[in-house]
């Protein structure tokens, strides 16, 4: 099937959509983590989001409206837990890790009837993409725009220097509550497209490659967004073409952007600097 013919299937057209807009929420909030190092953090609220699926499973509502209440209130845990004296924060973090998981587990074979292939949270399939969830990233993708134009400086002043956003009289605790709960739904509306085993990536992948290039918070965040669509896109007909998962290929091709990033601004150096050695030299 040609590419032109599959871009008339509504499914097609579907993910396309939906890997523009999980590429801005992913790109926004991303940053923040990335800047504020938040990987471990995020990817123990990814994991923990599957005893909110377990949940839905078994009290028979949608899993993802269930898995964000549940990473949600985990990520409240983990921003709080990891503020106490008397707890460490990757403690906080594995506690909320492996209770996520666990709780998942017990709950999705205690489900009543028929029980969803689990494989599709795990591992993602952003060709299964419904309107409802194209409904959910286009909002979040909204609110987090809307919500990093109005408050860019204090999130950046969180991000690099917390007592220095204090100084401001920040309200950094409300701040990082908020942007807590903005990576658990960014985190809960990927799921679909790439599974719990792989959200994580999203979040980062772009931003580090971005990184290579530039250190602004505004063009990391631009950078991201426009690095994660071409991932998202050259997954999908990466996968398409192979005829493999797609959330695996998406991520599979966003590292090797990264890669061949690394090495050409690598080998750009290398160049410059002994283009400046010849030029030191035969001065």
């Amino acid at each position: 099937m040609d590419i032109l013919e599959l871009l008339q299937y509504t499914f097609f057209q579907h993910a396309l959509l939906g890997s523009l807009l999980a590429s801005i929420a992913c790109g926004i909030i991303g940053t923040y983590i990335v800047t504020r190092r938040l990987v471990f953090i995020s990817g123990g609220i990814t994991h923990a989001s599957f005893g909110g699926i377990g949940l839905g499973l078994y009290a028979g509502i949608s899993p993802l409206l269930s898995a964000a209440v549940f990473s949600v209130l985990s990520a409240f845990g983990v921003e709080w837990l990891s503020k106490r004296k008397d707890m460490r924060e990757d403690s906080a973090i594995a506690v909320f890790w492996t209770f996520g998981m666990a709780v998942g587990i017990i709950f999705s074979f205690l489900a009543p009837g028929f029980t969803p292939d689990l494989s599709a949270f795990l591992f993602g399939n952003i060709l299964t993409i419904t309107p409802a969830d194209l409904c959910l990233l286009a909002a979040l993708s909204v609110l987090l725009a809307i919500f990093f134009a109005l408050f860019l400086n204090p999130i950046i002043y969180i991000a690099f220097d917390r007592e220095f956003a204090r100084s401001q009289h920040i309200p950094v605790a409300l701040f990082e509550y908020v942007l807590m709960m903005f990576v658990a739904l960014t985190i809960v509306s990927c799921l679909r497209m790439v599974g719990i085993v792989l959200a994580i990536s999203l979040l980062t992948l772009p931003q580090m490659t971005a990184n290579l290039f530039t250190h602004s918070f505004k063009r990391i965040i631009w950078l991201s967004i426009l690095i994660g669509y071409v991932g998202c896109l050259g997954g999908l007909l990466f996968s398409y073409r192979l005829q493999v998962p797609s959330g695996a290929s998406i991520i599979f091709f966003s590292i090797l952007i990264y890669v061949l990033c690394k090495i050409g601004k690598s080998m750009y150096l290398c160049r410059q600097k002994r283009i400046n050695q010849i030029k030191e030299y035969g001065n």
